[in-house]
């Protein structure tokens, strides 16, 4: 059946209740069905989706809020996905055009494909970095990293709140206070009882994917990935901040490779707030 005109799409609020034609979603267009993910985006942020008259969905994305509520500082876009049977036929356009109407005065940011940066550029997005994502399973080589790690506790999430924020220059507590039932993982670097640094890791379909990552500097981000790593039979994927060249390099020598390049785009803004030095990878680029 052939897409309706996109003028007379509409489009709705997602819930949980469509998670199921979310995952089918992302299968569709040769994704992941990241039910796990989806669940996490869908609880935290805000869905947007259209309804397919045959059943499922005709496209959605996720727009996930941080700062307060009624005036946020910055919102990530992600999951931005056209059934393949409504592909190229303007449908990520509204989408789109959606989510930034809805953003209003609010600055945007979001990780683009190289097949989705030509839109996002279109409306008017522009590039401010470069993430590249590597994947397989971690064999450290050489010295071990010097900095200690621990497995954090529920005592240790104000402080983690307060590094998050320091860091990203945002407040993320709706999303940073579900890490612990959303990962797998969930440790903390410390230094004179001083926290330097954090990291998750939550499982992914076959992955365990690492992120968020914050550290003081590129040795105690070594120690937090070598530490979720330990005992895991999933291979490790994470997206790096291409600025850090060192921790890219280590990641490759200890087994992981590349497997894709996303830009870095904002818009209403001209780059990410926060401490770049000390923001080595996402959360998940669909949430920043």
């Amino acid at each position: 059946m052939p897409t309706p005109s996109v003028n007379t799409l509409s489009i709705r609020r997602l819930t949980l209740r469509d998670l199921t034609a979310c995952a089918d979603l992302s299968e569709d267009r040769g994704w992941p069905r990241e039910e796990h993910k989806w669940g996490f985006l869908l609880a935290s942020g805000k869905g947007y989706g259209i309804d397919d008259p045959d059943g499922g969905l005709v496209g959605a994305c996720v727009l996930t809020e941080y700062g307060p509520r009624e005036r946020p500082d910055l919102c990530a876009v992600g999951m931005v996905l056209v059934a393949e049977r409504h592909a190229r036929q303007g449908v990520g356009r509204l989408l789109m055009r959606h989510v930034v109407a809805t953003a209003g005065t609010t600055p945007l940011t979001l990780y683009a494909t190289p097949g989705g940066r030509p839109l996002y550029e279109e409306l008017g997005f522009e590039v401010t970095g470069r993430a590249e994502m590597v994947r397989g399973r971690l064999a450290p080589r050489g010295p071990a990293p010097k900095v200690s790690t621990r497995a954090a506790t529920a005592g240790d999430m104000p402080r983690i709140l307060r590094l998050d924020e320091e860091v990203f220059g945002v407040d993320r507590t709706h999303l940073i206070t579900r890490l612990p039932a959303f990962a797998d993982r969930l440790r903390v670097a410390e230094e004179k009882g001083r926290l330097i640094g954090y990291a998750a890791a939550w499982p992914n379909m076959d992955t365990l994917v690492v992120g968020p990552l914050l550290a003081r500097d590129t040795e105690t981000a070594k120690a937090l990935v070598v530490a979720l790593a330990e005992g895991t039979e999933r291979p490790l994927r994470t997206d790096i901040d291409v600025r850090h060249e060192e921790l890219l390099g280590w990641a490759r020598e200890c087994g992981l490779a590349s497997v894709a390049f996303n830009s870095v785009m904002t818009y209403g803004i001209a780059g990410l707030p926060g401490d770049w030095t000390r923001r080595f990878a996402p959360l998940t680029v669909a949430a920043g």
